[in-house]
């Protein structure tokens, strides 16, 4: 069905009316950027963390999933350290050994234990006495007898258990001498070395065992997990990537000839579509002094004037309303040039 020319005419108007309406209520709805105003586009910036545990070994469990928050510290996976901690019970065992051993030397014997040395001197001493008796009789009956009353086997029997004797008391007396003396330094020292060696074997198979545990440094959003229990971890294979909470900022750019009005602290309000009414307010805090792009050596001023350069706006997001890699406008009362 054909239109008539005058209706056609019509239509056509009415459509250029709806156009022109539609364009001032747009027009109208979008805020204008008051004098003196710099209006920037990026986009919202935090820093992240890759998460490995420490050691090597089989992952027993995760605590975490994509979206959770965790606060510093939280426990967010473990391995599983079975076999290294009862390495640990086993050099605990050896230490305490060692350190009753050092508490032995230090302590020294008992007194009932040098009362028993005095004794064994006491008995040696006597059967030394008894010898010598028995080698003085048999030396005067040989001479009153003129050698015939004592056979000279006889004679060096005694004289030979006498000397045995001697030196029997002689060593018990040395050994209760060292009784009460107690260990010499150089073995309370070796003692000293042996017990710290246990120790630091011991320190480190425990923290071998607290490597196990994977915990979160600072209060963080869990991004991704690169892993699932039953996995070989290892410390070059990140298990978690943590977005940080603070600090977050916009990264924008800003144009050669607009870089003179923007100042470190300079206030900024942060919008986005998702919240355009509820702006979030900031600061401007780095400024890159190098472009983003940089030409080649001879350049045009056409070319010098292209160029841009980064400007990280912070913001205190207390809201939670910007979203890593979220597209934001930022708003900044940057006045004329300096």
């Amino acid at each position: 069905m054909k239109l008539a020319p005058r209706t056609k005419k019509i239509a056509l108007a009415s459509l250029l009316v709806l156009s022109a309406g539609a364009t001032w209520a747009w027009l109208a709805h979008r805020a204008p950027a008051p004098a003196g105003e710099l209006v920037l586009h990026g986009n919202v910036d935090i820093r992240q963390v890759s998460l490995a545990f420490e050691g090597s070994g089989r992952i027993a469990a995760l605590h975490v999933d994509e979206g959770d928050r965790v606060k510093a510290g939280a426990l967010l996976g473990t391995l599983d350290t079975r076999t290294l901690a009862l390495h640990a019970e086993q050099a605990a065992a050896q230490a305490e050994v060692q350190r009753q051993a050092l508490a032995r030397l230090r302590n020294g014997l008992r007194p009932q234990e040098i009362a028993q040395a005095r004794s064994r001197l006491k008995a040696a001493q006597a059967n030394a006495l008894r010898a010598g008796q028995d080698l003085a009789r048999l030396q005067e009956i040989a001479a009153s007898t003129g050698g015939r009353g004592v056979s000279a086997q006889d004679l060096d029997r005694a004289r030979s258990a006498a000397e045995v004797a001697a030196a029997q008391a002689d060593e018990q007396r040395q050994a209760l001498g060292l009784a009460e003396l107690g260990a010499r330094k150089e073995d309370v020292a070796a003692a000293e070395a042996q017990l710290k060696a246990s120790e630091a074997q011991l320190a480190l198979l425990r923290h071998q065992v607290a490597q196990g545990e994977l915990r979160a440094p600072v209060d963080a959003l869990v991004r991704s997990r690169l892993a699932e229990p039953g996995d070989m971890a290892a410390p070059q294979r990140p298990v978690f990537a943590l977005a940080l909470a603070r600090p977050k900022w916009i990264r924008v750019y800003v144009g050669e000839t607009d870089l003179g009005r923007v100042r470190p602290g300079m206030a900024a309000r942060v919008l986005t579509d998702s919240h355009p009414g509820r702006p979030v307010a900031g600061k401007v805090g780095y400024i890159s002094s190098v472009a983003e792009f940089t030409p080649k050596a001879v350049q045009t001023e056409e070319l010098r004037t292209s160029l841009v350069y980064e400007v990280r706006v912070m913001v205190e997001d207390e809201q939670e309303l910007l979203r890593l890699g979220q597209p934001a406008t930022v708003r900044l009362d940057a006045g004329t040039p300096r």
